[in-house]
């Protein structure tokens, strides 16, 4: 039971990170698509 509960544990903190990690890139992507379409005008 142990166990499952640490690869319980590990996968929310993997699943935490990437998170951190993917909206990190999103609003990097975001601002980036922002700047382009305000240069646009």
């Amino acid at each position: 039971m142990s166990s499952l509960h640490i690869a319980n544990t590990g996968f929310g903190l993997f699943v935490r990170l990437n998170w951190d990690r993917a909206l990190s890139v999103a609003t990097i992507l975001g601002a980036l698509v922002a700047g382009a379409w305000i240069g646009s005008l």
